[in-house]
């Protein structure tokens, strides 16, 4: 069985963080592994507490994981310190991790901050020249990109601009402020829109750790960067067309919506 690890944070609700990717892990038919990088207490309505993991514990769990059982690939979530970040880059350098998929998450579904403001620059140096592929929204890749993102075609010269920076793939997701479910995939044999088709569906915490990880476990089972995507599109996709209403706030996507059961009369 392939497998793979999710160096993430713990959310409470369910719906987003490792909890999310171990769940698409999962039904991708990948074994699953995590370290955890900070516990929060949330919901579908906001974050409303965040204790970050120990350093050296977070090295401790790394450690364990990778003298063990080797992840065929890494999805790489919530990092809120430099510190943390530090701690992850030395472990992936020396385990000389493959397929790393970085997530760069900032800013939570519902608006609250998730990682420090001087813990950007340490991301940069430290996890990008590792990652295979970072996947940014377009709040993500104005800040990553110093662009103020518009339009389609501020979207492909910024990504152009990440991609050459980062020296990896970079996956810019497009969203409802430029152009609903279409995605930007630069890598070095050029530009492709991926294109993707609109769900009318406010519930969408998580969307963003739930396409990551399922892009790493595409690649843990042997497909190409771009075919990956494209897969894990579609299943973000089925999971949002399956309509999961839970929660007052933004709920989550249907991460199983592909299972089978039949409830006790």
């Amino acid at each position: 069985m392939k497998t793979a690890l999710t160096i993430a944070g713990s959310d409470s609700s369910g719906g987003a963080g490792i909890q999310a990717d171990i769940k698409t892990m999962t039904v991708h038919g990948v074994y699953a592994m995590s370290a955890v990088t900070a516990l929060t207490a949330q919901n579908t309505t906001g974050v409303y507490g965040i204790m970050e993991a120990d350093p050296e514990f977070l090295a401790n769990q790394l450690d364990c994981i990778f003298t063990d059982i080797r992840p065929d690939a890494v999805k790489i979530g919530m990092l809120s310190s430099g510190e943390i970040m530090k701690v992850v880059a030395e472990k992936l350098r020396r385990y000389e991790a493959e397929h790393v998929v970085l997530d760069p998450v900032m800013v939570s579904t519902s608006g609250s901050r998730l990682m420090q403001e001087e813990a950007v620059q340490v991301m940069r140096e430290q996890l990008f020249p590792l990652a295979e592929m970072i996947t940014p929204n377009i709040p993500e890749t104005e800040v990553l990109s110093g662009m103020e993102v518009r339009n389609a075609e501020d979207m492909e010269k910024a990504a152009a601009k990440l991609q050459k920076s980062c020296g990896c793939a970079v996956l810019c997701k497009g969203g409802h402020r430029v152009n609903d479910a279409n995605d930007l995939l630069c890598m070095d044999g050029g530009m492709r829109w991926l294109p993707g088709k609109r769900v009318d569906n406010s519930n969408t915490h998580g969307t963003g750790c739930t396409l990551s990880s399922a892009i790493a476990s595409n690649l843990a089972l042997g497909y190409s960067l771009e075919e990956s995507v494209r897969r894990a599109k579609a299943y973000l996709t089925g999971a949002l067309e399956a309509g999961l209403n839970l929660g007052k706030g933004s709920g989550p996507v249907n991460h199983i919506y592909g299972l089978r059961w039949e409830p006790a009369m």
